[in-house]
């Protein structure tokens, strides 16, 4: 099948597979899988031109609602912590995409920058799985409280039927995000994630992806938040912010004529369509899977993706 404006020819399936198995796998800790579909599109597909960014942007778009609705379903959706991602990525994003197409056009330069920042990230959530807590701080007992409860609960749900407990806010300002979970009060600064988020969706517009994978490890790493209360609030983050970028680089796509911006919308939407699937079915198993496991996928593909593309640089 030849899809046009990324210039190549491949199976259809293949796409689809891509999208699914992704999904899966990274909607458990609350990424959409973009970032790893964009070293996918690079160097499997031959996909290089700067409309990769926001081929990329449109599968988020058709993927993720799906385990959006899964996690608001089974009432684990934080939507005061959503909200203040929004507001901090969307601005980032739209700056991100124009810098994207203005100084990172060029794919070697945008490969070395792109495994920069994965390769950072997963050094820095696997440095804060390795590093044990500070004494005193109780970290390690509170992991192990928050699993034996989903274990508890997950054979309740198997004997009785009855859905899990649900995410409670108890307050917002601009002070602070609170809630309880699984009879934990978990606190989060909201200024604190409304700056990280801003940064971010800098990134992540260069990037071509909405931030997810950049801003669910640091919520779990420098916040110190249950992993399983940030993957609903990361995923609507990137889908509204995707929606943004996704726009603009259609927008500004007439004034480079002489280079390919907009996204490959078949592609798009055959990667999304698997990537929905995926995302359902992920946000479904995240909350049966050990908590220290995400973080460790996590910061392993992290790793892997951005060595590949410092050390491919240099060779």
């Amino acid at each position: 099948m030849l899809f046009p404006v990324a210039g190549i020819e491949v199976a259809p399936w293949i796409p689809f597979v891509a999208g699914f198995a992704v999904a899966f796998v990274c909607s458990m800790g609350g990424v959409s899988g973009a970032f790893l579909l964009l070293p996918f599109q690079m160097s499997v597909l031959g996909f290089v031109t700067p409309a990769v960014s926001a081929t990329n942007h449109l599968y988020n778009i058709v993927a993720i609602p799906s385990g959006v609705y899964r996690f608001i379903q089974e009432g684990r959706m934080v939507w005061p912590l959503a909200w203040v991602i929004i507001a901090g990525t969307v601005p980032g994003v739209l700056l991100g995409a124009i810098l994207r197409v203005k100084y990172l056009p060029d794919p070697t330069h945008f490969k070395v920058f792109a495994g920069l920042v994965l390769l950072y990230i997963g050094s820095v959530m696997a440095h804060s799985l390795i590093k044990k807590p500070a004494p005193g701080s109780g970290k390690a007992s509170s992991e192990q409280r928050f699993q034996e409860l989903v274990s508890n609960f997950r054979k309740q749900e198997t004997q009785s039927k009855e859905p899990l407990p649900r995410i409670t806010t108890t307050s917002f300002s601009l002070k602070s995000i609170d809630y309880s979970f699984y009879g934990e009060n978990i606190s989060a600064p909201t200024m604190g994630i409304f700056i990280l988020s801003l940064v971010v969706g800098l990134v992540g517009g260069v990037y071509g992806i909405g931030g997810g994978a950049i801003i669910a490890p640091f919520f779990v790493t420098m916040f110190r938040l249950p992993v399983y209360t940030i993957a609903g609030a990361c995923l609507m983050g990137t889908f509204t912010t995707s929606v943004a970028a996704a726009g603009i680089y259609q927008a500004i796509a007439p004034l480079y004529p002489h280079m390919a911006i907009a996204p490959d919308w078949i592609l798009g939407i055959l990667m999304g369509v698997g990537g929905a699937i995926g995302m359902y079915a992920g946000a479904r198993m995240q909350k049966f899977v050990p908590a220290q496991a995400i973080k460790w996928l996590l910061a392993f593909i992290l790793m892997f993706t951005g060595g590949s593309y410092v050390i491919g640089f240099f060779l």
